[in-house]
């Protein structure tokens, strides 16, 4: 059960932070496309890194198996680069569809890295 959960959930957070990401680079373009509905998900999508990272550790304690080392570390790196990106909100207002584009696309770089080493 755990682990179907694990695998759903990272899934979501790939196609979730992807759709937020490239949401954000788009509208870094075309200004018609920024609404509150991009920033909502966006929140979801990057709130979504944590509830994976719960998910995994209730697996991998339930199992008593261990994962591979880079595995874990792609999924805390994916927890410090949304804790990065919301430092940076403020000072980097102006940049702000850049940063949230980039760093969705990223987080989704990072769970498909993580889910080819599960």
């Amino acid at each position: 059960m755990l682990s179907k959960f694990h695998l759903f959930a990272v899934w979501v957070l790939v196609i979730s932070n992807g759709a937020a990401g490239f949401w954000a680079l788009v509208a870094l373009r075309l200004p018609q496309f920024r609404s509150n509905l991009l920033w909502l998900l966006t929140g979801v999508a990057q709130s979504w890194v944590f509830v994976q990272l719960t998910a995994a550790t209730f697996h991998f304690n339930a199992s008593g198996s261990s994962p591979e080392s880079f595995h874990v570390f792609y999924g805390v790196l994916s927890a410090v680069t949304v804790a990065v990106l919301y430092s940076y909100n403020k000072q980097m207002s102006s940049y702000r569809y850049a940063l949230y584009g980039w760093g969705g696309l990223f987080i989704m770089g990072l769970g498909i890295r993580a889910l080819v080493l599960l």
